[in-house]
Parts: C-alpha cells; sequence; structure tokens
C-alpha cells in the first residue's frame, strides 16, 4: 500500500519555492520573514495557487524522484501539472486504449463509475435526512429518486443513455444539496454554477473539486492509466477523461460532504469568500487557508473499503481505485468496483 505522504499547498501571493539540499526552502514576500524548510522525502506533492513562484532546480528535483507540481488558480481551476517521466507498462495502456475503442467493455465501466457517484450521492442524502430537524420528506423522496437513477445506471443501452440518467440524478441530488445546508448559516445553494461560480456555496465546491481531480489525476499516472482516455467522458484534447471518471464517486463523498461540514459548522462564511470583477466568487486567502487545513485533516480520515476488506485513508483512495482500474483493465477482475461510502 502507497504511504500516505503530506501535500505541501502554498498560496501566499508572492513566495517563492527553492531546492536547499533534501528540503524546500519556503520564501514568504514579507521582510525578515522566518526560514522555513521541509524535508522533500515527506512530501508526496506541492500545489501551489496564485502568483507563486517555484525554482528550477526545485522542479527538476520533483521530476527526478517523481513529485508532482500542481499548479492551480486561486478559484481551485486545475492549471497543468509537472510529474517528471511517465510510469507504468504500455501493454496497460495499450488494453486501456482497446477497451475505450470496445463498447462491450467501455459502457460496464462507465455504468459503475455513474453507480458509484449515484450510490455515494444518495448516502450523503438519506444521513442528511436522518439528521435534519426539516425537509426529511422532502430529503427522502430525493433519495427515492436516486435509488431509481441507480437502476437506471446499471441498465443503460449506452453512453448517451447513461449520461442523461447521471444528469437527471445529478439536478435531482443538487437540489438536495440546498436544503442540506443549514439556514442560520448566511449561505444558500442556488444550483451548480461553475464557469465560474457566482456565490460562496458554488466557490467552495469547485475548490474542492479542482483537490479532488488533482489527486485522482495523479494516482492515474501514479498507477501507469493514460488520465485522458476515460470510458464515461468522451476524449477531447486537453480532457482528463479518466480521471474525471474517477473522481465522480468521490464527489459527493469526499468534496461535497467536506463542503457541507465546513458550512454547517460555520468554518466558513460569507466572509470568507469574495467577488471579482465580472461576478465570479472565490474564496479569500483565508479561507483557502481554512479549506486546505480541513481538507489536509480529511485526508488522513478512515473509511472502510469492502474489496479490500479493511479501512483506508481518504487521501490513499483515489490510489487504490485506480489499481482496480488497472486490474480491470487487465482482465484480473471481472468488473471495475466503485468505492463506496
Amino acid at each position: 500500500m502507497t504511504e500516505l505522504l503530506n501535500t505541501l499547498y502554498v498560496q501566499t501571493p508572492g513566495a517563492s519555492l527553492h531546492l536547499d539540499g533534501d528540503t524546500v526552502r519556503i520564501a514568504l514576500p514579507e521582510p525578515d520573514s522566518p526560514r522555513r524548510t521541509l524535508p522533500l522525502l515527506r512530501l508526496e506533492s506541492i500545489v501551489v495557487l496564485g502568483n507563486v513562484n517555484v525554482s528550477g532546480p526545485l522542479l527538476a528535483r520533483c521530476a527526478q524522484d517523481g513529485r508532482a507540481v500542481v499548479w492551480m488558480s486561486r478559484g481551485g481551476r486545475f492549471l497543468c501539472r509537472l510529474a517528471g517521466p511517465l510510469r507504468g507498462n504500455v501493454l496497460l495502456r495499450h488494453a486501456q486504449h482497446l477497451a475505450h475503442a470496445d463498447p462491450a467493455t467501455r459502457l460496464p465501466i462507465a455504468r459503475a463509475c455513474v453507480a458509484g457517484k449515484i450510490q455515494n450521492s444518495r448516502q450523503l442524502v438519506l444521513k442528511s435526512a436522518r439528521d435534519a430537524t426539516t425537509s426529511k420528506d422532502s430529503l427522502r423522496a430525493i433519495a427515492a429518486d436516486l435509488e431509481a437513477s441507480l437502476a437506471a445506471a446499471g441498465t443503460a443501452a449506452d453512453i448517451e443513455v447513461l449520461m442523461g440518467v447521471e444528469g437527471a440524478a445529478a439536478r435531482a441530488y443538487f437540489e438536495a444539496l440546498a436544503l442540506m445546508i443549514r439556514k442560520d448559516t448566511g449561505l444558500s445553494f442556488p444550483g451548480r454554477i461553475k464557469r465560474p461560480p457566482t456565490d460562496p456555496v458554488n466557490a467552495l465546491l469547485s475548490f474542492l473539486y479542482g483537490l479532488v481531480r488533482s489527486g485522482v489525476h495523479g494516482a492515474c499516472e501514479q498507477v501507469g492509466l493514460d488520465p485522458y482516455v476515460g470510458f464515461l467522458h468522451g476524449i477531447r484534447p486537453g480532457k482528463p477523461a479518466l480521471a474525471l471518471d474517477l473522481m465522480e464517486e468521490f464527489r459527493p463523498a469526499v468534496a461535497d460532504r467536506l463542503a457541507l461540514t465546513l458550512i454547517n459548522r460555520r468554518q466558513v462564511g460569507p466572509g470568507d469568500f469574495e467577488t471579482m470583477e465580472g461576478g465570479a466568487v472565490q474564496l479569500t486567502e483565508e479561507g483557502r487557508k481554512t479549506v486546505l487545513t480541513a481538507w489536509q485533516h480529511n485526508r488522513q480520515k478512515e473509511r472502510p473499503h469492502a474489496v479490500l476488506g479493511r479501512r483506508v485513508a481518504l487521501g490513499l483512495l483515489p490510489f487504490v481505485q485506480a489499481r482496480l482500474m488497472a486490474r480491470t483493465l487487465r482482465q484480473e477482475l471481472p468488473g471495475y468496483l466503485p468505492w463506496t461510502a
């Protein structure tokens, strides 16, 4: 099992990262800032948000070690990733490409990805219905709709029909998400709005989805899969279709659940967001710090994994699922089994 290492997140505008022996040295723009170093050995990856500089020697060392460096916008949009030489067996990628081209192989994998997302969405809605003081009946009705969508996903005749089922389930689920936010938080959810998000809740969701995507993308590459050849999402230049496929099951159970926790416990509120020119909303620097701290803590929590028969840290789940996908493509497993909370 891969060891769960740390991820270094740097978001201070004007900060710079440098190689200092076997450590990364963080230089902050403020005069007389204390010297800060971290051992590279304990870092799985480095994520920089916004105007942060990374030195050439540090990039070269990370590429040599296979340590990913990820660039994201301050709003959490994935920009690019440096990870060094490609890993994995070319035969695995060849099997992946053949599976994508064969509808009889592609459709069951795509169904499993959608089923994992719908099941985890349904579980989150049911949990909220049990804990809710209001809207219990509405949440239970939506959970019943999601159960029907789950059955429909298992019998979808082709990818187009399956995408329609997934879209209908997502609309129902986001209706439930609006009901799961406590009214005394000062925040509300108008429905999913992206590119760009124009309200705080959507800004938080987009930021967390960006973190999930970055982790899943890295897991695909580490296992040796091609992140750009998927089964549910179509192939398009620059679109990491497989990473998007595999992250579907993690959206509700990891990103949405954490967002609801942060909002309903008032760890983030209206003051943690700012409106940019043009109407886009994003987290403030202090808001991002709060979310990233919670994200790092959340990655260490363990959840049961039915296939492995034991508990696994959330931060390792993308690697586990990427390996299960690889085993499916090698025909070592009869089909892909998504992780369900």
